[in-house]
């Protein structure tokens, strides 16, 4: 039988292991020196701008809301189509999601929409970069400039991820990542902020720990309401090792694309089947491929996508559903959203897969994808 692909899954080497091991003898597990070099390692690979790690980006996000001061009366504009930690951060902080739309095939947010939802109440656009497709940075920060705009760039998809040749996250307002285990890299839990100046970092140190500052006698105090978000020594020890190998794991992950758009461009249009962006019109790539989520019209099809991946399963293939339209959730649905406010986004909730993609697979597994999928849907379409 053929070994199971998953969708997504880290790489951790012996080398790592021992790493972690050793920390985790050393006596020091939590934020000690290891967080130091791991941040330090984050910030050289981002141009030496000044960055904290967290026990995940959603915790990050939520602290780089507090550093902008968004709360409550504030309005925060992101895409329908994102993970739900965006829209459940900004409600958190007492302000108002305002959505907008997405782009079909990069997926990500559509920046006229953009600028028609601003009011004087727009505090901060949330933009994702959707399976690590880096959205249209020029036309993001020429409109956070117009309207003095705080920019908080959801990058969960996007290590690795440049933007004519600089890295995500290397440059702008204030980026935030993901190091669970389905990301291009991981930390096992975890994530990181890279801030544009010292005094944004240095506030989200304070505020992911009890929002607590030292005295000259050595006591305490406490200024501002904080969480704990600290990492460890140990999942740091990790990123330090993951980080060296991010930009050769996104080079094999850029290749496994370019594969599944060789087997797939040839059937999709036999089968409406719907391919996510490369990269945008007239630029060079910069992805780094945290996914590869394609569009099925089921409804045209004759079976349900649950049928779809069961049977893969079946099949011993892993396939994800990325992403929900967030807007149609029952936390926003309870605010007054309902359905045909977002076509695209609509539509790539009800039609998309997430196929296997991750440093760990190789060609052949991409043929093999393909096949599998072509063999499920005709067997499929006959049995309905």
């Amino acid at each position: 039988m053929n070994q199971y692909l998953k969708f997504a899954g880290p790489i951790i080497t012996e080398a790592m292991a021992e790493a972690v091991k050793d920390t985790m003898l050393s006596g020091w597990l939590t934020s000690g020196p290891q967080v130091v070099a791991f941040e330090a390692a984050l910030s050289e690979y981002h141009g030496g701008r000044p960055t904290r790690v967290f026990t995940s980006a959603t915790a990050a996000m939520e602290v780089a809301f507090n550093v902008c001061g968004i709360g409550h009366g504030d309005e925060v504009i992101t895409s329908a189509m994102t993970f739900f930690s965006v829209g459940n951060m900004i409600e958190k902080m007492g302000a108002k999601t305002v959505f907008v739309d997405c782009d079909l095939r990069t997926r990500n947010i559509n920046f006229d929409q953009v600028e028609a939802a601003i009011t004087p109440r727009t505090k901060a656009i949330v933009p994702t970069h959707f399976s690590g497709l880096p959205c249209d940075m020029d036309r993001l920060y020429a409109i956070a400039k117009k309207h003095n705009l705080r920019v908080i760039e959801d990058a969960a998809l996007a290590i690795g991820s440049t933007w004519k040749g600089s890295p995500i996250g290397a440059f702008g307002d204030i980026a935030t990542f993901s190091f669970h285990p389905n990301k291009n890299m991981t930390t096992i839990e975890g994530g990181a902020a890279v801030f544009a100046n010292v005094a944004d970092a240095k506030r989200a140190e304070t505020l992911r720990f009890h929002g607590i500052t030292k005295l000259a006698d050595g006591t305490r105090d406490v200024t501002f309401a904080g969480g704990k978000f600290n990492m460890s020594d140990v999942s740091a020890r990790l990123g330090i090792e993951q980080l060296k190998l991010i930009n050769l794991w996104c080079s094999h992950r850029q290749q496994l694309a370019a594969e599944y758009f060789r087997h797939l461009t040839p059937i999709a249009e036999a089968l409406n089947i719907v391919l996510p962006a490369a990269a945008h019109e007239g630029e060079e790539t910069g992805h780094s491929w945290n996914m590869f989520c394609v569009l099925m019209p089921f409804e045209k099809f004759g079976f349900t996508r649950k049928q779809f991946i069961d049977a893969m399963h079946v099949e011993q293939v892993g396939i994800g559903i990325s992403y929900e339209a967030m807007h149609l959730t029952t936390l926003f649905r309870q605010k007054g959203h309902c359905e045909g406010e977002h076509p695209n986004a609509e539509r790539i909730a009800h039609e998309t897969v997430t196929l296997p993609l991750h440093a760990g697979i190789t060609l052949d597994d991409i043929g093999r994808v393909v096949s599998t999928m072509q063999r499920v849907v005709s067997t499929l379409m006959k049995s309905t």
